[in-house]
């Protein structure tokens, strides 16, 4: 390939081979890292050894992981290199869990994490307080966290390390992202899809990703599967997942530094040619991106024996590899004191305690530190998308009811032209599983193409190297490149069937943890909300049946911080359009919309709409026959069907029991039913009462499970009076209205469930429910015997009471 012309600086250190200067200098920052590394783990004073260690220096409860650290500290040393060489926008991402160590040491030596946290200085005292803070209550984690500059990836919990990577670099062309991934980790799902990320990369339009796959060998106490494969094998799993592997592999530093210095310095320049040549389209080919595999002891350069067994490249180095306390063997003290001093802090420290300058000078500058890289805090980069007015796109509701639309189709049509607006520079994506045809949202393809660099056929659809839509059948996939691309300072949507957003539980979790915790880091900056549409819901999965049933995503989502989740649930596209536009402009949320895509009855005028969405709960006076006075009854909704099904029950008490008051009460802001305390959404007791009552009965058809809406309602003044249908987990292939039947979510139920708590209806109440019984017979009868819900489920329209 051809490759680009660079001016390369001349010192030294950014030759190949390693000259015996640089490779002394380079060797002597990596013992600098791991030093300090080593004192995160144990020391709570003496932090450069200037007397004699004691366990007065040593603190009471050690915590941490020792085994990927060293490694991670020699990659960390080797990107600064060339960062310098070849001046790269770069930012790292910590795949191995607990690597927290070398990332803190990374970005100390290099200035950045002084610039930050300026307590934490660049001297003794600032040392000292560095590793007093790690593991330690009111510190740092021992994982690359939200608090760690330069992280954009929490490295609590494994297998996502390799998406967030790619979406970073999604419209970023110079970024190029080094994602060193753990061979731990690389057991995870997640990750062995992630490697499928090569096939979305458009070279000239996209940064580029160089995983840097970290064998080590060893789980907690399980050796990993990548390492014990041949080598053969490793090779042809890499190059068959279309990567280009260069291998780093030893024990011995001298080597190992000048093989790595090679191994990045080739990748690098392979980076670079794949981007020129695909920017001059010199290339039509798919490219084969450059991956190092770098195989080094667990534990390395650490204790080679502990009580006489093997440490170092084994699975004992992997947390704390040496206890040492007063109830611990004495000989521990004295080990762990030769192992720092092993590192020669006097070499690598002044007398004030601070880096030694030829040292410091390895590190990159400004924002090309990998730590103070503005990507990795991607608020700073964050600009408002231009929007279309989102009225523009209304649906005419001349009156309740007296129209059909689909609702995801209909925010189809805004979404393509969000698209199109925010496409030169393009800073707004669209994520799903293969399914934005599915869900109805077509249109956008008449802006853009799904973004796809594999083979292509004469009969495909809609695929171009470069587009805004990506998608793959992984619900992984598409949650971490969205979450990468965010955390960037880009703005996306994740579209989803309802049941399938439960694979995500966990990479939602660890989002919503990062979301909570930098709102309580004044340096980090607010990013662009993660936004679900998710579709194809519970109740309209005819063909599909139980298996695709399960609205219970939003049960998972409340459980945060109420400082970050929202939750709508609109009842028709009018109110759809808004929601979406409100989601798109926020910042830092986690909001999901649930939303149908089947044609529906539409409710409400796009002025109405607005008005019902800015408050997120209200009275329908149109739907109500209570006139402003105190109702018998109030029937509520959330959702979609449950706003139809309610609707038509109140159609029918209003026929045979039109002097019954019922007030009609729909909810799209779901989070309106906490209390103001709970929420920033939650309503005030004085105005949740003026809904509901306090004393009156209220009937509540509820898109999911019934006992979110208890849970959230649960300290009401009239929460005995309170009877929630929902989701019963009761499903099969069936007929649309026969699934709320099956779960008592239907018109004739919930009719039935006013009668029973009405009591002055007494008689007339009680023919009226033998009515209804004999309508659920006539039900079951008729789809059993045609297939289909009967004329008057199917061609039933709002007609009672007055229009809006």
């Amino acid at each position: 390939m051809e490759t680009t012309t660079l001016a390369l600086p001349t010192a030294p250190a950014f030759d190949t081979p390693l000259a015996p200067a640089a490779l002394r200098l380079v060797d002597a920052y990596w013992r600098a890292a791991n030093y300090l590394s080593v004192g995160q783990m144990y020391l709570y004073d003496n932090p450069l050894l200037r007397e004699p260690l004691t366990l007065a220096h040593i603190k009471p409860l050690l915590l941490g992981h020792w085994g990927t650290t060293p490694g991670q500290n020699f990659i960390y040393t080797h990107l600064n290199r060339a960062i310098r060489k070849y001046d790269l926008d770069m930012i790292y991402v910590c795949g191995p869990g607990h690597g927290g160590p070398a990332v803190v040491a990374g970005t100390y030596l290099e200035g950045t994490y002084s610039e930050v946290y300026p307590h934490i200085s660049e001297d003794e005292n600032g040392l000292r307080k560095l590793f007093r803070q790690f593991s330690f209550p009111g510190g740092i984690s021992s994982h690359a966290g939200p608090q760690t500059p330069g992280s954009i990836h929490e490295g609590g919990e494994l297998g996502y390390s390799l998406s967030h990577a790619f979406g970073a670099v999604f419209d970023n062309p110079e970024l190029i992202v080094a994602c060193v991934v753990g061979d731990g980790e690389a057991e995870t799902g997640p990750l062995a899809t992630a490697w499928h990320g090569n096939k979305f990369l458009n070279p000239a339009t996209d940064g580029a990703v160089l995983p840097i796959l970290h064998l080590n060998g060893y789980k907690i106490s399980n050796p990993t599967v990548l390492a014990r494969i041949t080598p053969e094998e490793l090779d042809q799993l890499l190059r068959g997942y279309g990567w280009t592997p260069y291998y780093v592999e030893g024990h011995e530093p001298a080597l190992m530094h000048q093989a790595m210095a090679a191994a990045l310095d080739e990748a690098v320049e392979n980076i670079l040619a794949i981007q020129h040549n695909a920017q001059a389209q010199t290339e039509s080919i798919r490219p084969r991106w450059p991956l190092i595999v770098l195989r080094s002891p667990k534990g390395w350069t650490g204790p080679k024996e502990v009580d006489g067994l093997p440490n170092e490249g084994s699975f004992r180095a992997h947390q704390v590899p040496l206890v040492v306390s007063a109830e611990a063997p004495p000989a521990h003290l004295a080990q762990l004191e030769a192992w720092l001093r092993s590192y020669r802090p006097e070499e690598l420290f002044d007398e004030a305690g601070r880096l030694l300058p030829e040292l410091a000078e390895l590190a990159p500058l400004g924002n090309r530190r990998m730590g103070a890289n503005p990507h990795a805090n991607g608020g700073l980069l964050l600009q408002p998308l231009h929007l279309p007015d989102f009225a523009d796109y209304a649906v005419a509701v001349p009156a309740p009811g007296t129209v059909e639309a689909s609702d995801t189709g209909t925010v189809g049509k805004f979404l393509r032209d969000v698209v199109a607006r925010n496409s030169a520079p393009r800073s707004f994506r669209i994520f799903g599983p293969d399914e934005t045809l599915s869900n109805k949202l077509g249109s956008v393809f008449e802006a853009t193409s799904r973004q796809w660099d594999a083979e292509t056929a004469a009969h495909d659809e809609f695929l171009a190297p470069a587009g805004s839509v990506v998608e793959m059948l992984s619900e992984h996939q598409c949650e971490g490149w969205l979450e990468g691309y965010l955390l960037t300072g880009r703005h996306g949507l994740f579209n989803s069937y309802e049941a399938f957003i439960h694979i995500v539980d966990s990479m939602f979790n660890q989002h919503a943890k990062w979301l909570k915790t930098t709102l309580e880091i004044p340096w980090r900056r607010n990013i662009a909300s993660l936004n679900y549409l998710l579709t194809s819901t519970v109740w309209r999965q005819d063909h599909n049946g139980f298996t695709h049933q399960d609205p219970g995503f939003m049960d998972h989502v409340v459980n945060k911080k109420a400082s970050i989740v929202r939750v709508y649930l609109p009842p028709d596209a009018n109110c759809l359009l808004s929601v979406m536009d409100h989601c798109l402009r926020s910042r830092h949320y986690v909001n999901v919309i649930v939303a149908a895509k089947h044609p529906a009855p539409q409710w409400l005028s796009m002025d109405a709409a607005i008005k019902h969405c800015t408050q997120g709960i209200g009275i329908w006076p149109w739907a109500s026959s209570d006139a402003g006075q105190e109702p018998d009854a109030v029937l509520a909704c959330c959702g979609d069907v449950p706003t139809l099904e309610t609707l038509a029950a109140v159609s029918i008490l209003r026929e045979h029991l039109p002097e019954l008051k019922i007030r009609v009460v729909n909810v799209v802001d779901l989070l309106r039913l906490q209390r103001s305390t709970e929420h920033p959404h939650g309503l005030a007791d004085a105005d949740y009462d003026a809904l509901f009552t306090r004393d009156k009965p209220v009937i509540f058809a509820f898109h999911g499970y019934p006992w979110l809406v208890h849970r959230l309602t649960y300290n009401r003044p009239n929460n005995t009076h309170l009877h929630v249908r929902g989701y019963k987990e009761e499903g099969t292939i069936t007929t649309a209205f026969d699934m709320t039947v099956l779960n008592e979510l239907d018109r004739f139920h919930l009719a039935m469930d006013v009668l029973d708590r009405v009591p002055q209806l007494g008689n007339q109440g009680a023919h009226l429910k033998q009515y209804l019984k004999d309508k659920l017979v006539a039900h079951k009868q008729y789809i059993y015997r045609h297939g289909q819900d009967m004329p008057e489920i199917r061609d039933w329209q709002w007609t009672a009471g007055v229009t809006e």
